[in-house]
């Protein structure tokens, strides 16, 4: 067994910790980033990129190149009425160079990343290392143990420890720390059908129908839809068999039922188990949970990626001077929870209450359309649907760069 020392280890290579192992690395701290797998290639994962992070991108130097990956662009969001299709949410309402939503293959994104970060003398990134565990000297973590996909085992010692490893944290766990759960009606099912380029529609569109709710999202060449029904039933939609499904999906989306047929089988439809957490405590003496690790996210409103962002670029400005000068303590970290819980409270509040109003009464078979107070309002006064957006889009809190992090926007070479 091989024991290493760094300044800073990121256990889980996702947006948060990408972007925090980057801004800490252009501090000038030594990051080391350990990923379990071998490549990004996760399939349906978040690929939502926001406003606000689109503008970090910007910050950071990377937004020429973000630009040049393959994506499409949500500027609204769409639901049936039965006075016809509403704009619920309208993102080319907001101010700055960036008024809506970016659909990009998350592994783009942080192929992106990882290749800005190499350019760092200090930034460090580890494929195929497992974190397994923590390393403790009485009450403090002091690092962490990993595991190689080659089966070699190893210690890495470092001033502090980060969880980014996602909703089912390892270090979490560890370290003891429990998130409180709240009730999530829902979970959801995932999966494309194809999508001729010449199609119509750059926005998101909702429908609900048979005590389900389905979001579709256009993209170049396919649409991702999400299929949202009562938790608890992913056994029971399997045990059904696709034809069952292919039909559920026709009655959502009459205009994609020539296409369903492309759903092979029910290994081709995704399962997300939906859950929505918050530690009420995010830290432990040198080791700290951002992300999913500290909050996991329902997928309402997408904000999931967004927000994780936002909490690494806040830890990196607040830790990045205690980091290099070797002196981290529970008070710095303390400070990131400060800085960042208001944000996420309000934004699962929120999520809390469309859970309630919408997701439940669907699966119930109360509700057959939107909520008919907030739809006609925005039919009445379309300013409004800059609301919405500005939550999903932009949020409560919206961190940007530190000045330590900024560079020129450039092309970054990914190869």
């Amino acid at each position: 067994m091989t024991t290493e020392q760094t300044t800073c280890v990121v256990a889980g290579g996702g947006p948060a910790g990408m972007v925090l192992g980057l801004l800490l690395a252009r501090a000038g701290v030594d990051v080391t980033v350990l990923e379990k797998h071998g490549d990004f290639l996760r399939d349906f994962r978040g690929d939502t990129v926001h406003p606000s992070t689109l503008r970090l991108l910007d910050d950071l130097g990377l937004g020429e190149r973000f630009r040049e990956l393959p994506q499409t662009k949500v500027d609204r969001v769409t639901f049936p009425t039965p006075n016809g299709p509403v704009v619920i949410s309208d993102f080319s309402r907001l101010p700055g160079r960036h008024p809506y939503v970016s659909l990009v293959p998350q592994w783009d994104l942080l192929d992106m990343l990882a290749a800005a970060g190499k350019a760092e003398p200090t930034f460090h990134l580890r494929m195929n290392t497992e974190v397994t565990g923590t390393l403790t000297e009485g009450s403090r973590v002091t690092g962490v143990r990993y595991r190689t996909a080659g089966g070699e085992t190893g210690e890495l010692r470092a001033d502090l420890t980060v969880a980014a490893d996602g909703r089912w944290s390892v270090l979490r766990q560890a370290a003891g720390l429990r998130p409180h759960e709240y009730e999530v009606p829902i979970d959801a099912w995932w999966f494309r059908l194809p999508r001729d380029p010449n199609e119509e529609g750059t926005g998101l569109n909702g429908r609900i129908a048979d005590r389900a709710f389905a979001l579709s999202l256009n993209r170049t060449d396919y649409f991702q839809i999400a299929y949202m029904a009562r938790k608890g039933t992913d056994a029971t939609l399997r045990a059904e068999g696709v034809q069952s499904f292919r039909a559920r999906i026709a009655k959502l989306f009459p205009e994609l039922a020539d296409r369903v047929d492309h759903i092979t089988d029910m290994d081709d439809v995704k399962f997300l188990d939906i859950r929505l957490n918050r530690l009420p405590r995010w830290y432990v003496d040198g080791l700290l949970c951002i992300g999913d690790a500290a909050h996991a996210m329902s997928p309402a409103g997408g904000v999931g990626i967004n927000l994780a962002v936002q909490d690494a670029v806040a830890a990196a400005r607040l830790l990045a001077d205690p980091l290099r000068g070797h002196k981290i303590s529970v008070a710095d970290l303390a400070k990131v929870q400060r800085r960042r819980s208001t944000a996420t409270r309000l934004i699962q509040r929120l999520q809390r209450i469309l859970h309630d109003s919408v997701f439940t009464q669907v699966i119930e078979g109360t509700r057959t359309t939107m909520p008919s107070i907030p739809v006609t309002l925005v039919r009445r006064v379309p300013p409004l649907q800059i609301v919405p957006a500005y939550l999903i889009g932009i949020g409560f809190r919206p961190e940007r760069a530190p000045a330590f992090a900024k560079r020129a926007n450039s092309s970054v070479a990914t190869g």
